[in-house]
Order: C-alpha cells, then structure tokens, then sequence
C-alpha cells in the first residue's frame, strides 16, 4: 500500500551513523608493541604472562579498524578474545613487525578450529627435532640433568663408525658447544650406564646421507617429535601416539621417521628405549610399533609398491627381534604364567628424576646411620652401601617407569612382579599384527636373523641356525596362547573387567585400572566380555571430562605421608582416552567411543578458552582442571603469551578425537558445551527419525582425517 504524503513527510529518516556496516568482516590496525604492553599493565592481574579467567582485569580492550585507518573504534572483549590477541601480537613480533593488520574473526575464531589449526601447522614443528649438525644445539638441552656436566654430549653406537666421524667433524667445526663425542661399548651393562650417570647424553638416532649445497655427501638426521617441555627428546609410547596425529595432519614422512628412529633404536642400543638419553639405555617402554609401522605403511604411495615392501621388511624385523629379545625373555617374560611383565635393569636410583624425588625413601635408612640423605645417596649409588631393600624398592620403581604409567598405586612397590593387562594386550596385538603381515605381505614365510628367547634359550650355540623362517601359523598360536592365559588369569567375570596378574603372589590383582580397554584396542576380548566391559567397567572411568585413569576405592585414601600420584584417580591421560576410542570402535560401541571422545575433548577445548590457549601433558578429569597438585606438576603449562608446542600425545588425542565428531558434536564443541547437557539432549532424540537421518547424514559427511583411518584395513585382517 502506497504511504500517504503525510506519512512519508513525517517519517522519521535513518540515521547512516548508527548502522553497523558488517558487510565485511573488521580488520584491526594495530601497534604490537604498545597493545602489548597494554593488555598485560591492564589485564595480566597475576602477572603470568597469559590473559585467563584467574586474571580480574576488566576483559576489554579498545582497538582502531584499519580501514578508518584507526580512527573508528570498537571493543574487544573476553578472556578468549583478549588472550587470542595476546597470542597473535607474540607471533608479529616473531615476524619483526611494528605494525599488524588482524581479522576480527581470527580473535574470534571457533576455539575447535584455532586450536586444530595450531596443532597441525605450529605444535608439530615446535616439537621436531633432528640430532645432526643443524639440530644438536636443541636437542642437547637436558632440563633433567641435575649433574655438574652441562656441556652437551652425544654417545655413539658400537660400529657406527661414519657416525662417529661425522660428529667429531661436527665438534671442531662447531667448537663453541664444546661438544662431547664418546663411542659406546659393544656390550652395554647396567653397571656401564651407571658409570656415565654423571656424564648423561643425547644417544645418536638414525641419519641418512645426502648431498651438501656445496657438493660433498654428507649425513642428516632423521626428524622426529618431543612430547614438550622438559621431555626434549624422544620416547617410547609418546611416539606412537604422535604419530597417529602426525597421521592425521598428513605429516607421513615425519611418522615414517619415527618408525626407522625406533629400527635404529632395536638395531643398535637392543630395545626401543624409555627415551634416546643415555640414563634410559637399560630401560624400554609399552610395546607399539607393530601397529605404527602398519600404520605408516597402509599410507605409503602404492607406486613404490618394491621400496615399501623392503621398507616393511626391515622395521618388521626389528619388530621381531625386540618381541623375542626384550619381551620373551628373563627377566620379563614369567614362563609360568606364560605372561610378560615390565622389568628394567639398573644399579642405584634413576638419575632422571626431580633432586628431592626419593628424600622421603632415603631418609630412614640415612637417619639410622646418622648420616645426610645427600650422603646416603652418594654412597648407595656408588656401591659403598648395600642394602636389599632399597634394591628392591628401586627394581618396582624402575619397572613403574617402564611401564609408562609413573607412578601410580596400582604398581606402587609390585611393578616388577605384575603381568599387567594392558603389556599383554599389547604384546598380543604385535602376534596379531606380525602374523597377518606374514600372510598377507610376505607369502606366508618371513626370514630374519635367529633371535635367542626363553623358547630358544637351551639351545647350545652351535645348535643355533643363522637364520629363521617364520610363518603365520606360529605367530597365530603364540596370539591364542597369550589370549587363553589373560582369559584364565586376568579375567575376573564378577567385576566384568580385566586386572593385572601378580606373578609372584600367583594371585589376580585388585586395582581397578582403565586399562582394561587395552584388551579391546588390541582385539583379545571376546564379545561376551566386550559387552560386559562396556557394562560394568565403562561406568566406573567416565567422568565429567573424560575416562579417569583408575577408580578412588583401587587408589585409597589420600593422607600427608600417601599424596596423589599422576596415573590414579583423578588424573586423566591422553593414550587411555585414545585406546580406548579406537577399542570402542572395534566393537561397534560407536556412541560410547563419542561420547567419551567429546567428553576429554571437551576439556581440552575449555582449558584452551580459560587458559590462554594451554595445552598440558594431563588434567584431572574429575574436577576439570590442568592446575594439578601431583609429584611431577604438569607439563606444557608454563609459557608467555602464545603456547608454541602443545604436548606431544595431547595434540594427537585432539586432532585423532575430531574424528569421532559428528557435525553436532563439532558444533557443540565449538560453543563448549558441557558433556551432561550436550547428551541429554541427545537422548531426547533418540526416537526422533528425523533427528536419526540427521546424525546418519553428519557422519557420512565427516571430514576426511577422521579417526576410522586409523583402524587396519580389511587387507591385514585375518579372514
């Protein structure tokens, strides 16, 4: 209807000023270093360096778009806003720059993205590292090294005699390090490593040749990843779970790396190792690498179809030997239960730790000699005093850190004695994995050099063959044999879980542990006992933000002289939460792996908003936060103004958890939703049809790097 002149004289003209002209996105002109200076006199009330929901400043900053050329203004406001600015004004200033241009949207960007994006183009090459010429500088730097020796040193195999060279080059061309260059001896002993406890070093890890600008040949390290902070080299378990990220992201070649890092590690120093620092030469770590090199090798580029077979073929070997030599014989393997148990040989006390970490053990021994705990120390260490408890104490403390879950009440002075569930599970999956590449890869017959082992170890020297040709079939038997036995003696089917079996009490254990998902991860569980897991164990470990590493009835009361330990209730880690995924979704238990997923997601992404972007080494899943009161602290928390790394198996769990993300579940993660009301409104549309086709329709339009990639083909898998 047309308006009648009246109306149209009268009506009231909009005002231009007022409209908000959003037709494209704001762009901030910004000074770094005075809104630098400015956030944190104004923000930063507790002086860390971070902008967090701890500070009380007013959560707000007034900036100039760039197209007023300043003069127009408009508020930045928010922990997360105001934190994502102080991120971006430390990366200009990375670059050198004065002045910077800033999208509103990147301060504004959806936390899952932003911190996605990170991981994959920032935290990965943050933590890489290469031992060679280039890289020494970094990778030398020990924050563990509580000796008076600080100058860098790097130990050298038996043999590797080109090695050798080439760093003693390094030596002299780069004087300045000081660098210390020593071979090792053939026969590596615990009493050799003990001599060197006060000349600790960077071990020497694969290299390969390449020519220089200049023209000569020369060696190059092969990259690999850190998990982060005072972990500056690399690490057993660590390793697999970044490479499933490392995957993820498409970085191949650096998982690959990883993998003949390891090959390198079993050739030369006779086991992967606790990590590539001298004090872990006797030391290993939980068994992966089955899985990482099939893995890798599932994704190599079918045209080199030769090369990666012979790739295969070396690592598969490498696999065999630390099967047979580390885990299948004395002390780790128990013949009696036909079970394997983490051991690892060592005179004294580990060197790695905090310098007060075993006051409170040393001390009754000291007080009774009336003597200091430094000098008790010393003394013990060196050989001078012998006392059998001691000894055994540190056996138990030795196998804990073997074990990776250090420490925890479960194995607290028993270690050395427990098969543990989740060891055997793991040991199991190499059968499996060793088994279906035999078949599947080789034809059905395998040669390696002869491996001695508990089974072979009767054999007189010149009974031993050279080499040894494995098939299948045997590789299968050992799997059923390993799965019978942790049926039989770990299985408790009133609880409706597995426990660790106590080799030397010959008794089934008590503690209540998440890894009894391990069984699913590996295969070994049969359906019945999947189902009842899922029943009785599944309500146990999940809490609000995730899957809580054991139960508080197994931990015990917590009491001045019996504190928390990190891998008990209520702590939460980043390689139970992704076996567990992965076991879930073996056995088609798809809406627990998701729900479970977005839960330890969840607190991720809301420690990332709170908490200036930190990404730490574990949380406590049960009270949701990163700020935990344990023997250790927690890594990857102590940075200024932007995190540059992460932590290694964190990063992974995020970037392999968006997998398991439907749509909706990415949406709520990216508002921070809490878990309870995210799935409560899921199970009001359980009988919605409309709500099901909409779910169905968001996984199949799940983006490519989803978490199923990382389940094995049907190829490998036993028909």
């Amino acid at each position: 209807m047309a308006h009648s002149e009246a109306a149209t004289k009268y009506r009231r003209p909009r005002r231009g000023s007022h409209d908000d002209k959003a037709s494209k996105p704001r762009r901030f002109l910004i000074d770094v270093e005075e809104t630098q200076r400015l956030i944190l006199e104004q923000e930063d009330t507790d002086g860390d360096f971070q902008i967090t929901v701890n500070d009380v400043g007013p959560k707000v900053i007034t900036l100039g778009t760039a197209d007023s050329a300043g003069i127009n203004k408009y508020d930045i406001r928010g922990t997360y806003m105001l934190s994502n600015l102080l991120q971006e004004l430390a990366l200009a200033q990375d670059y050198g720059r004065k002045y910077v241009v800033l999208d509103e949207a990147r301060l504004n960007e959806n936390p899952v993205d932003r911190l996605s994006r990170m991981i994959r183009h920032h935290f990965w090459d943050g933590l890489t590292r290469r031992i060679d010429a280039e890289g020494l500088e970094l990778i030398a730097n020990d924050p563990k090294n509580r000796s008076k020796n600080t100058a860098p040193r790097i130990y050298i195999p038996f043999g590797e005699q080109e090695v050798l060279e080439y760093y003693q080059n390094v030596s002299i061309q780069k004087s300045h390090l000081k660098l210390d260059v020593v071979q090792l001896p053939e026969k590596i002993t615990p009493k050799y490593v003990q001599s060197i406890n006060e000349k600790p070093g960077i071990l020497a890890l694969a290299m390969t040749k390449f020519v220089s600008e200049d023209g000569h040949e020369t060696l190059k390290g092969v990259p690999f990843v850190v998990p982060g902070g005072r972990f500056n080299e690399m690490y057993g378990w660590d390793s697999y779970f970044e490479s499933l990220g490392l995957l993820v992201d498409g970085r191949l070649e650096l998982a690959k790396g990883m993998v003949d890092n390891f090959v390198y590690e079993i050739q030369h120093y006779g086991k992967i190792l606790n990590a590539n620092r001298s004090y872990y030469l006797t030391r290993t770590q939980p068994p992966f690498l089955t899985d990482m090199i099939l893995k890798v090798y599932d994704r190599l580029p079918v045209s080199l179809e030769i090369e990666n077979k012979q790739w295969l073929a070396v690592a598969l070997t490498a696999a065999i030997k630390e099967y047979l030599t580390v885990w299948m014989t004395q002390h780790r393997y128990d013949p009696e239960s036909g079970l394997s148990r983490y051991y690892s040989e060592g005179i004294g006390m580990p060197p790695e730790t905090e310098a007060t970490h075993f006051d409170h053990v040393i001390k009754p021994y000291a007080d009774k000699l009336g003597i200091s705990i430094d000098d008790y120390s010393t003394q013990y260490n060196s050989g001078e005093l012998h006392e059998p408890e001691l000894d055994n104490y540190f056996k138990h403390d030795r196998a804990v850190r073997e074990s990776g879950h250090d420490t925890t009440y479960r194995l607290d002075n028993c270690a050395a004695d427990m098969a543990t569930v989740d060891l055997n599970s793991l040991l199991y999956k190499y059968e499996i994995d060793i088994a279906e590449a035999i078949q599947a890869i080789f034809g059905d017959s395998f040669e390696t050099p002869f491996f001695e082992c508990y089974e072979t170890s009767t054999l007189a020297k010149d009974e031993r063959p050279a080499t040894i040709v494995h098939t299948s079939a045997e590789w299968f038997e050992r799997a059923r044999l390993r799965q019978e036995r942790i049926d039989k003696l770990c299985w408790n089917e009133e609880r409706g879980m597995y426990f660790d079996y106590d080799t030397r009490l010959k008794t089934m254990g008590t503690y209540e542990s998440v890894t009894t998902f391990f069984t699913m991860w590996a295969g070994c569980a049969d359906r019945d006992k999947a189902e009842k897991m899922m029943a009785c164990a599944l309500p146990l470990f999940e809490v609000t933000g995730g899957l809580v590493s054991g139960t508080e009835n197994s931990r015990g009361l917590i009491t001045l002289s019996r504190p928390n330990r990190q891998w008990d209730f209520p702590f939460g880690w980043a390689p139970h939460q992704i076996v567990s995924w992965i076991g879930f979704e073996k056995y088609g238990f798809m809406e627990e792996a998701k729900r479970t997923c977005y839960r330890w997601l969840y607190t991720i992404t809301k420690s990332f908003v709170d908490f200036n972007g930190v990404v730490p080494e574990k949380f406590d899943v049960v009270n949701m936060t990163h700020r935990v009161q344990v023997e250790y602290g927690n890594v990857g928390v102590d940075f200024k103004y932007i995190p540059r790394e992460g932590f290694g198996w964190m990063n992974s769990s995020y970037q392999v958890g968006l997998g398991y993300m439907d749509r909706g579940l990415r949406r709520a993660l990216g508002a921070v939703m809490e878990p309870c009301k995210v799935f409560r409104d899921r199970e009001l549309h359980n009988g919605d049809m409309d709500a099901c086709a909409r779910a169905k329709d968001s996984l199949i339009a799940q983006p490519p790097d989803t978490t199923t990639r990382l389940v094995r083909p049907n190829s490998l898998r036993r028909s």
